[in-house]
């Protein structure tokens, strides 16, 4: 079994290995307690391995309730948040017992920021069922519910206590999720590590999987251990994430995260090599990778839809949005630039201003 320790304001392990639905209570008895765990998945997931998983806490120790809801990005809202806070509390759950995030990003999300807000914050424990939560979302203790004027802009950093990956799930998720986590692994490669880039784009990724979970999560480790709450360096997560949030906002999310943020990732390499920043070459290595793991690089949005969807992004400081520009693989920087100019970089990374 693989294991990466994050030391943020609150230390935990990320389990990465097969079988671990199987121990989840066992492993989870290691940092909590038995007490009231709170199983939250959407119900596709919880069809699949709720059961397995209920079973586990019980054998050890736990009392498990659970809370279930439709899957798919539009239930990350506040009406389905606010469900969630009163099941807590009609249970009447206290501090000391536990949440477990069950499924993918939107799972964790909204399981994290419950855990963040109830009774002004209880543990709470991921277990990841996609591959995009495995290497990303599950980690850092970004949480958060999207909001009508935006992706994300209600949450909290909090946390988690324990991660679990079970390699057995993400190797038998369908090719379109798979795809969808493997946008973020290269994400990684591009960030900080050729050799991780290199494996993604010869196609290995199944052949690699335990390995690619486990650097694109050490790499991710080092950057919220630098900077937990986003002021600096952890903003170079955000590689790729201006216009792949824009595309998703424009999409009504029915173009996934992944695949927003492999378009967003290729086109802010693009748009640097034609404003001049970048040598050519980067950005056709950047989108072959992401070929490989069968992501396209295409986007139906003008620059227009795309930068009006873009000023509502948490991460606009004032008049200006941090940018971060792949300057070679496995280098990247964050560029300050006014929020007038981001048409211009978007239009860039179509090819031509």
């Amino acid at each position: 079994m693989r294991a990466v320790s994050v030391n943020a304001s609150v230390k935990y392990n990320v389990y990465i290995s097969s079988g671990l639905i199987g121990r989840s209570g066992e492993l989870s008895a290691l940092v909590a307690q038995p007490c009231r765990a709170m199983l939250v998945s959407d119900e596709r997931v919880y069809s699949l391995y709720g059961r397995a998983v209920e079973e586990s806490y019980a054998a050890a120790g736990y009392s498990v309730d659970r809370f279930t809801f439709p899957p798919g990005e539009a239930s990350k809202n506040l009406g389905v948040f606010g469900s969630l806070m009163n099941a807590l509390a009609d249970a009447r759950y206290i501090r000391s017992d536990i949440i477990v995030a069950l499924g993918g990003g939107v799972t964790g999300d909204l399981a994290g920021f419950a855990a963040s807000a109830y009774t002004r914050g209880i543990r709470y424990i991921q277990i990841p069922t996609t591959l995009l939560a495995a290497v990303d979302s599950s980690v850092g203790g970004k949480t958060a519910v999207n909001l009508n004027a935006g992706k994300n802009l209600a949450g909290a950093f909090w946390q988690p206590s324990l991660v679990l990956c079970d390699t057995d799930i993400l190797r038998d998720l369908p090719g379109d999720l798979l795809s969808d986590g493997a946008a973020e692994a290269v994400k990684y490669g591009v960030l900080r590590d050729e050799a991780l880039f290199d494996t993604l784009a010869a196609g290995r990724l199944i052949d690699a999987l335990d390995y690619v979970v486990e650097t694109s999560v050490c790499i991710k480790r080092d950057l919220v251990n630098e900077d937990e709450f986003d002021t600096g360096a952890r903003q170079l997560l955000n590689l790729g994430h201006t216009i792949g949030h824009a595309i998703e906002s424009c999409s009504k999310y029915e173009i996934s995260h992944g695949r927003a943020v492999a378009i967003g990732l290729y086109r802010i390499a693009r748009a640097a090599e034609v404003l001049g920043i970048n040598p050519p070459g980067l950005s056709a290595r950047i989108r072959t990778a992401l070929a490989a793991c069968g992501l396209s690089t295409e986007c139906g949005y003008t620059a227009d839809e795309l930068a009006n969807a873009a000023l509502s992004d948490k991460k606009r400081r004032g008049g200006m949005l941090t940018l971060i520009v792949p300057r070679e693989i496995g280098r990247c920087e964050l560029m300050e630039a006014p929020i007038e100019n981001l048409r211009d970089w978007i239009t860039a990374g179509e090819g031509a201003l």
